[in-house]
């Protein structure tokens, strides 16, 4: 089974190829047929990837997915709020 980067690797290999135009029809056709299923089962795997992240909470007795969100995002924002609020409270 082939690794995600390498198939990243080859799709954009064959995308480079077929933006040149040099190639002949039938070569073409190939390439691109090849890039598909390349750019399909990259699609499938961070599909999957994704599930995989989703974070799981205890709420109540159940488990709730939640989804990942970019820490940075989040931390930086939570950041942004919380120096706002300390500025607030030294300045009172």
């Amino acid at each position: 089974m082939p690794k995600f980067e390498d198939s990243l690797q080859q799709l954009e290999k064959i995308v480079e190829q077929l933006e040149r135009g040099d190639l002949p029809l039938e070569d073409a056709l190939k390439l691109f047929e090849e890039g598909m299923r390349l750019s399909s089962f990259c699609r499938r795997e961070l599909e999957s990837a994704e599930g995989k992240v989703e974070i799981l909470l205890k709420q109540n007795g159940k488990l709730q997915a939640e989804p990942f969100e970019n820490t940075t995002e989040v931390s930086n924002g939570r950041r942004s709020e919380q120096r706002r609020s300390e500025k607030a409270s030294h300045s009172k």
